[in-house]
């Protein structure tokens, strides 16, 4: 998948073009995988060029890659299931309260 280079995405747009959730698009950020650009002052707004999402979805199918072809590595639980997990220890954890 490769997207326009000249084109910037909202986090919300690029969590549903990608079908993850923003949770995912904004750890990718946090740890320095994916590029952003803060515009404005204080809380500000973040965009993502197309340029940096490209770069990204090659990272991940080189990981991919050598993960699961060369390292025989077993898939994880994608994001959906690890918020379900998440959801499911609050709720847990509230009723015990």
């Amino acid at each position: 998948m490769q997207v326009e280079t000249n084109r910037y995405f909202r986090v919300k747009q690029l969590a549903e073009m990608l079908d993850v959730s923003r949770a995912t698009i904004y750890r990718a950020i946090e740890s320095g995988q994916l590029d952003a650009l803060k515009i404005g002052t204080g809380k500000g707004a973040l965009r993502i060029p197309g340029q940096a999402v490209n770069t990204y979805l090659n990272d991940c199918a080189d990981a991919a890659y050598r993960g699961y072809v060369e390292g025989g590595e077993a898939a994880a639980a994608d994001d959906t299931d690890t918020e379900i997990a998440q959801v499911e220890a609050s709720a847990d954890a509230a009723e015990v309260a």
